[in-house]
């Protein structure tokens, strides 16, 4: 049972099974069409999917010894920003160093299409030779946002991932037939405590009351940039054309609709799962200041409440939260696969935002470990020590997704083979050894269930989007109706909007911002 006291909130959150990116980059492509298709933004993808190992995008973002973002504890365990306080900030608005180049995006280009068709005749081709979009100069292309698709240039590049670090690192080889890929998409986390909201000094980064979306209001944003350094994941921008920042904004026009967010839609691999989470609002701060990084995990799942819990259902009607989405809460795949199976973890926990895009980490081919041992696929014994013998070492897996616990991946991924050997021989026609789900805490009921949300979930239950009340739509069109990436006149004062920081003893006068309509 829950505490009575507990002040519950709704938030839009996102799931992706990485066992089933391809790495074609639709999202990535249609992302870009729909939100930074315009001047000053062309370096920026809200959305991006990254090659791993692999210095992401931008360069080794997650190198945060350097680039100084998330949160981090002081010698008295208070939780503090990672790129210092007040006073810091306001001594380096004007030379933040802590900042992405342009080089560590990459130089957007384009290209003498024109060459190729007004070229007088000659022996010669005519090429269409690429020039910076930002000079106007010819230039070279050296650098992408998609530079190391599957593994290119690993050899040179990947060694530097900043997740390659201690002994197990000569683990990963980057020579043919030893080495291994996945692919990572990546957007913002519109984490639970976000670091980019507290490091404005202008406010104009909010997190909305009612879903948890966080966006940039852009007639406060004064581009400072505080917030491009505190975002650990890098998921800031700014536009280079109007100097203000920008952001994925969760396509917040189609979630009030409704609808899955355009990545989501357009997935080819159908990999992405979206729904809605409970969580206690008054739970945060405590769960983002957890002493121990590996606890982290346990601590954020803690957070999250049980939509079917009489008190937790009293108090979400209590705090105004509408039937349709406690409802939506109970039927969301996010919770299924966060909480109740608990097989999706978050990324780089140890960030202490409490991040709120979650993956499942890829599975690689057990029954080949198995074989390769001199095992017996049939034995669970066997199955179950290859997964620490896969290609994908666990301790990457971990220092991505469990701030280093080897255990929790292990866990995870036992689980994930034992649901697979355990559907193989039901569609074979055989029974299924319910012992092997029994040694992973799952019930043939559950294996099924889980298997129909990971394999080939339908439409409907892939994306649980609750539509915004009509009541609640009047309200914010009331507070103002324009685009966030969008600046569009005077700025009008917004009633009850509020960041919510979640760390009591962080929490400042939280100025007014509008929520931000529909484009």
């Amino acid at each position: 049972m829950w505490s009575t006291d507990m002040r519950v909130m709704a938030q839009i959150a996102m799931v992706m099974n990485l066992d089933k990116c391809i790495g074609c980059h639709t999202c990535s492509v249609t992302c870009k069409q729909t939100w930074t298709n315009r001047t000053g933004v062309e370096y920026a993808w809200f959305n991006n999917v990254e090659t791993k190992p692999g210095v992401g995008y931008p360069r080794r973002y997650e190198d945060q010894e350097h680039w100084k973002g998330g949160w981090m504890l002081d010698k008295r365990g208070r939780l503090v920003l990672r790129s210092g306080g007040r006073i810091k900030r306001l001594l380096s608005l004007f030379s933040n160093p802590d900042l992405p180049g342009i080089e560590d995006y990459y130089e957007p280009v384009t290209y003498d299409y024109d060459n190729l068709v007004s070229a007088p005749a000659g022996q010669d081709i005519p090429v269409a030779r690429p020039r910076s979009v930002l000079t106007g100069k010819p230039t070279t292309i050296t650098w992408g946002a998609n530079w190391e698709d599957g593994l290119g240039g690993a050899p040179e590049h990947a060694g530097g991932d900043p997740n390659l670090t201690g002994e197990w690192a000569q683990k990963v080889k980057f020579e043919f037939e030893q080495t291994f890929l996945f692919h990572l998409p990546r957007l913002c986390e519109h984490c639970l405590n976000p670091a980019c909201v507290s490091a404005c000094p202008s406010g104009a980064m909010y997190k909305r009351v009612e879903d948890g979306i966080v966006l940039v209001d852009q007639d406060r944003c004064r581009g400072w940039r505080m917030c491009v350094t505190a975002c650990p994941y890098k998921k800031v921008y700014v536009n280079h054309a109007t100097g203000k920042a920008e952001k994925c904004t969760f396509c917040f026009p189609r979630i009030e609709a409704g609808q899955p967010t355009v990545c989501s839609e357009t997935c080819v691999g159908r990999l992405r799962y979206l729904g809605l989470l409970l969580y206690d609002a008054d739970r945060v701060g405590e769960a983002a200041a957890t002493p121990d990084e590996k606890d982290l995990l346990d601590a954020q799942r803690g957070v999250f409440l049980d939509p079917y819990d009489s008190e937790v259902i009293a108090a979400a009607r209590e705090s105004g939260i509408p039937e349709d989405w406690l409802e939506a809460a109970r039927r969301s795949p996010v919770y299924d696969l966060v909480t109740r199976y608990k097989v999706a973890l978050p990324l780089h926990p140890e960030y202490r935002t409490l991040p709120m895009v979650w993956y499942v980490p890829p599975l690689s081919p057990v029954l080949d470990a198995v074989d390769a041992a001199g095992g017996n696929q049939d034995d669970p014994d066997h199955v179950f020590a290859a997964v620490t013998r896969l290609r994908i070492p666990l301790e990457y897996l971990a220092e991505l997704f469990t701030a280093g616990d080897t255990d929790v991946v292990a866990g995870v991924l036992m689980k994930l083979t034992a649901l697979r050997s355990y559907m193989r021989e039901r569609t074979l026609g055989e029974t299924g050894d319910e012992a092997v789900l029994k040694a992973v805490g799952l019930t043939a009921r559950e294996a099924e269930d889980l298997h129909r949300l990971l394999a080939v979930a339908n439409y409907k239950d892939r994306y649980v989007v609750p539509a915004a009340h009509k009541e609640d739509a009047a309200a914010l069109s009331a507070m103002e109706n324009r685009c966030p990436v969008e600046s569009s006149g005077d700025p009008q004062p917004a009633e009850g909007r509020r960041i919510m920081l979640g760390i009591p003893t962080l929490r400042r006068r939280t100025p007014e911002a509008p929520a931000g309509g529909r484009p």
